[in-house]
Order: C-alpha cells, then structure tokens, then sequence
C-alpha cells in the first residue's frame, strides 16, 4: 500500500467515525427531546380558577344553588308525605361537593395538561375543601331521613382516599352503598349507576357542575350546539330536579368545544376556542 493509499483509507475511517457519531447526537438530542413532556397552553385558564378561588360570585353561586336545593326538598317533603319509597338525593363529587381548584392551579402554574397519574396523586392527598354550602345541606337532607348518594366518576382505586376526604369535611353518610365510583373503563355514564339508584329509592334532586350529572340524554348531546339545545328543550327541569353548580375551570362544555378530540395540538385548541368566541 503506498502513502497515497494510506490516507485515503484514514480518510474514509474518519468519514465513517464522523458520520457515527454525528448519528448517536442526533439520537440522544431526539431522545431527549421526546423524554421532555411538551409544556400545555393552559394559561387561558387562569381566570376561570381565579374566580373560582377568589370571588364572592363564585361563593354566592354555590350557597344558592345549595338553598335552592333546600327549598326544593322541603317542598317535596311537604306536598309528598305519603311516598311510600325513601326518598333520595344524587349529588356529584367533583367541583358539587368538592372543590379541585388547587389541582388545577397546579396544572397551570406547571404547564400542565390533566393526566391520571398526576390527578390520583392529587386524590391521595384528601386536601380538597367542601363547595361553599354543601356539607350543611347535605347534612340537613340526611337529618330529614333523606338518603344522599355520590355517584362520582372517580376510579375505584380512588374510593377510599376520596371516602376519607368527604368524611373529614363532615359530609354524611359515606359508604361503599352510598359512594358510587365508576368502575368501568371505558364508559364514564352515570346513568346505569342513577338507575340502580331509582330502584330502590324516589330521587327528589340531581345535583352537578356538569350536564352529565343529570341525565343520560345529555350524554348523547355532543356538539356545542347539541348540549344547547339539550338544556332549552329540559329548562323547566333546572331549579326544579336538576340543580347545577358552577364550573368554569374544566369539564364536558370544554370537550365539546374540542369535538372530543384528544388527539388536537395546543395550537388546534387555540384556534377552535378563538373560533366559537362571539364578538361584533
């Protein structure tokens, strides 16, 4: 081999020693890059939680919601004294009897999206404080004989942190008959479990921040458009059977702006929440 030879043989081992390492680079920046959780735009929903937090309209809300509620069940314990069935109430957990504010906060301050993990790790903590008036309603039904069932879509793994979180705040009758969880994957319907309810019992109230609280025929109701209507063609039934809370943090009206779509970017999101905005 003469000299000439020799170094183009280096010159090649270099080449392909170079072209290598440059490879494995751009593997570990990808690597990464891809073990990084991308940040969510969720910044919008500071307000939303702010309010909830901070403002006397977001406490004046819950305590009327809950003295309608009253107001409602002394009604029916007056005009229905004959019922033979006991009667019963169903309320929702989350953000009716329990306020999450704090994990949403969360969620915010750390760029977050909402994922499992992080939410039954929130569970766990059993820190989350009563919805302004709940547990003194929710007393006041069961001191009048009336059975208050929680029909939560919380998973079963979550059931005895949230049993215990209900209890310390004072809320009546928590037990494995009356604590509803949702034990199936892939549905998250209340409505075979407000069913089961109905059967032994005379359901006087349904209360819940979300629509899906009340009614199996709200679950079919997807779009916007559709969850509209839904309410206008049941709005006799609002202050009467169903009694909502407030929730502008999270919930089906947000999915429904996103057509349940799991799959869109921070951007896509951006642009369908901007779409549906009303101006002149």
């Amino acid at each position: 081999m003469n000299f000439n030879d020799s170094q183009g043989v280096r010159g090649l081992w270099l080449s392909l020693a170079l072209l290598t390492l440059t490879s494995s680079l751009t593997t570990f920046a990808q690597t990464a890059t891809s073990a990084v959780p991308k940040q969510a735009d969720n910044e919008y929903q500071e307000g939303s939680i702010l309010w909830t937090q901070s403002s006397g309209e977001a406490r004046a809300l819950a305590y009327q919601a809950f003295t309608l509620a009253r107001m409602m069940l002394d009604r029916d314990l007056r005009l229905n004294r004959r019922s033979r069935m006991r009667r019963a109430i169903v309320v929702d957990v989350d953000e009716t009897v329990l306020d999450n504010s704090r994990y949403q906060a969360m969620l915010v301050k750390n760029r977050q999206n909402y994922d499992a993990q992080s939410w039954t790790a929130w569970v766990n903590r059993k820190e989350a404080a009563a919805i302004p008036g709940a547990v003194e309603f929710l007393r006041y039904a069961a001191s009048r004989g009336v059975r208050v069932f929680y029909i939560t879509n919380r998973k079963l793994l979550e059931k005895e942190a949230t049993a215990a979180n209900l209890k310390n705040l004072g809320v009546p009758d928590v037990n494995d008959q009356t604590l509803l969880v949702r034990t199936d994957a892939n549905s998250s319907s209340k409505e075979a479990r407000r069913q089961a309810v109905s059967a032994k019992y005379r359901i006087v109230l349904l209360m819940g921040d979300n629509l899906n609280d009340f009614a199996k025929l709200f679950e079919n109701s997807k779009t916007v458009a559709d969850r509209v209507a839904a309410v206008e063609q049941n709005k006799e039934r609002f202050g009467t059977r169903f009694i909502a809370l407030p929730n502008a943090m999270y919930g089906d009206w947000e999915s429904a702006i996103y057509d349940y779509n799991l799959n869109l970017t921070e951007e896509e999101k951006a642009a369908k929440r901007k779409i549906l905005l009303k101006s002149y």
